[in-house]
């Protein structure tokens, strides 16, 4: 019997042998990825999210939009129930992503039964070990992809067992799953378009009752991505010259797009973190040539639907409208500097991937040799397995994640920006500085780029490098707190004490509660010898912020300068309790106990 005839028999018996084989193969391919450690934007969703360190911040995940840096709540909660169970053991949460994704592929392949799709397993398989998609699963970040795919695939099958037994019960919870698959990331608002993609596919009588049913499911999916489409632009900051793109480019893009992710699932090579951002030139005739291909595909795949069935199609239109949301219609954070990334595909590989297992299973069983469907298949899923492998382990660091992008795009700014902020952590200032140079040169115009330049320059000794890099970062951006502090800084260890209060005060009108502005400004009117207006933003620093043990003890200095030798006592005391190895508070402190001893001794 062949392997085909073996699996249609454990179908009709059991799902349990087909579902614990992906299972078994996607947990072996992602073996190196469960080893990884934390990387890009880890730190924000993750290793720096105060909201996870409490029962209030629970509440904050839900409750104030803003609290974390995308409002997808359920994402935040999962992460929330680890920070209980594993602290910040990043081997926890990437195999949790593992889980959710080998879930997602058996769901995929329930699914494609249901649809009676052939080659159902084989779909489901190479969704489960294609190397594209270690991009959504290796990166904690990006449980968004994982958590949503889950919920969106789970949905989907409830609304079709739905639409067979006309439940009430399955079509709340159809909605009740798309709600939390929204509430995950907001791309799996295209959905219900899909939903009607399959059942016009599978019908062919008109769908008015599946229309209506389905307007809750639009409705619910327009009000969630206009809220992220808000949040985009409003909190993630997703706007600027680099957004400002007419509809004409973005339809360039999203032609060139297509054509890039398909090209990506036929030869999953060279996949990179971060892809070359395209010049797009609306006069460039060349380019229309993308989008011109697309259309003409569809408009054939429509002209043979009668000859090729409405399946060919159907896949193909669920990959475009999948990936809608991604093509660069809506302004996405990551525009700045890539219109692609793999993970952009997680779900809407499933269309072609499911066309190809499909075309190959129909295809062998028409040549008469079905038995070489299962050794090709095992063939290609091989070599997925050898590539998620290997990509697996890209994302072992952040170090070695930067240094592979940078080796297949040496063009990316972002790239060598972000390895020189690790040389420099390091120690490694020469090195860092030649890759913050290069970063400027590709993105000259970057103010974080020049403020980084800045610093490394600051912490070699080089003044002058670094006071002409903070100025070049503040024309670039002259409402940065940051900026101003840290130019603010650079001209107060060159003794240019009135222009160095100037840009504190600067930054203290940007953002009047910085308590390290505060603290900043009181300094250098310390120097100056303006004393009672420095002990007043000394106060205030410490109002806002109780704990920072730099401005107790600079306030007690001052006080202790002024005879307030209790006071200035109390300062150094608590900046002790604050940090107990700050020597300087610690001698501060032992000359005001002398002081007040001596005076006490000098009284009669």
């Amino acid at each position: 019997m062949c392997p085909s005839a073996v699996f249609s028999q454990l179908e009709r018996r059991t799902w349990l042998v087909p579902a614990l084989l992906l299972i078994g193969l996607t947990a072996g391919a992602y073996i190196p990825a469960m080893n990884g450690g934390f990387i890009w934007d880890d730190d924000d969703y993750v290793q720096d999210n105060l909201t996870l360190r409490s029962l209030e911040g629970l509440g904050q995940i839900w409750l104030q939009p803003g609290a974390t840096r995308q409002y997808y709540p359920l994402v935040h909660t999962t992460y929330w129930l680890e920070y209980r169970l594993w602290g910040l053991n990043p081997t926890g949460y990437h195999v949790v992503n593992v889980i959710l994704h080998a879930l997602s592929a058996v769901l995929v392949w329930r699914l494609l039964i249901r649809l009676k799709v052939p080659g159902a397993w084989a779909a489901a398989a190479l969704f489960a070990l294609h190397p594209v998609h270690v991009e959504s699963v290796a990166w904690i970040t990006e449980r968004k992809n994982a958590l949503s795919g889950a919920f969106y695939l789970s949905a989907a099958g409830a609304y079709l067992r739905y639409e067979e037994a006309h439940s009430p019960r399955l079509y709340w919870t159809a909605l009740f799953l798309f709600a939390a698959a929204l509430l995950s990331k907001t791309v799996t608002c295209t959905l219900p378009a899909a939903l009607l993609l399959v059942l016009w596919w599978k019908s062919q009588t008109p769908m008015r009752r599946t229309e209506v049913a389905l307007v809750p499911f639009f409705a619910l999916g327009a009000a969630m991505s206009g809220m992220t489409v808000w949040m985009e632009k409003h909190s993630v900051g997703a706007w600027g010259p680099e957004w400002d793109l007419s509809l004409v480019e973005r339809g360039l893009i999203a032609g060139r797009a297509l054509w890039f992710y398909a090209a990506k699932l036929l030869v999953p090579l060279n996949l990179a973190f971060i892809y070359p951002r395209w010049a797009i030139d609306a006069t460039a005739v060349w380019q229309y040539l993308y989008p011109a291909g697309a259309l003409g595909v569809g408009a054939l795949l429509w002209a043979l639907r009668e000859r090729l069935g409405r399946g060919p199609l159907t896949g193909v239109l669920f990959f475009v409208g999948t990936l809608t949301p991604a093509l660069g219609f809506f302004n996405f954070y990551p525009m700045l500097y890539s219109f692609v990334a793999d993970h952009f595909q997680y779900l809407a590989s499933l269309g072609l991937l499911a066309l190809a297992a499909a075309g190959g299973h129909r295809t062998w069983t028409r040549l008469g040799r079905p038995a070489a469907g299962p050794v090709s298949l095992a063939l290609v899923l091989a070599v997925c397995g050898l590539l998620t492998w290997r990509q697996g382990q890209v994302y072992a660091d952040l170090e070695t994640l930067w240094r592979d992008t940078l080796q297949k795009n040496a063009g990316a700014w972002i790239a060598h920006n972000n390895l020189a902020n690790i040389l420099k952590e390091r120690g490694q200032l020469d090195q860092a500085i030649g890759h913050y140079r290069q970063a400027l040169l590709l993105e000259p115009s970057s103010a974080q780029i020049h403020l980084n330049l800045a610093d490394a320059h600051r912490a070699r000794g080089e003044s002058a490098a670094a006071l002409r890099h903070y100025r070049r970062a503040l024309k670039a951006e002259p409402n940065r707190v940051e900026t101003h502090l840290k130019l603010g800084n650079a001209l107060l260890g060159q003794n240019a004490v009135a222009e160095a209060i100037e840009h504190y005060r600067q930054a203290l009108r940007l953002a009047p509660d910085l308590a390290l502005a505060h603290s900043n400004l009181g300094a250098a009117l310390a120097i100056q010898r303006q004393d009672a207006e420095a002990i007043g933003h000394y106060r205030r620093a410490l109002q806002l912020k109780p704990d920072f043990a730099e401005a107790h003890n600079n306030l007690g200095r001052l006080l202790a300068l002024r005879g307030q030798f209790a006071e200035a006592i109390d300062h150094y005391r608590r900046a002790l309790q604050i940090k107990p190895n700050y020597r300087q508070a610690r001698t501060n402190l032992a000359e005001a106990l002398q002081a007040v001893g001596a005076d006490s001794r000098s009284k009669p």
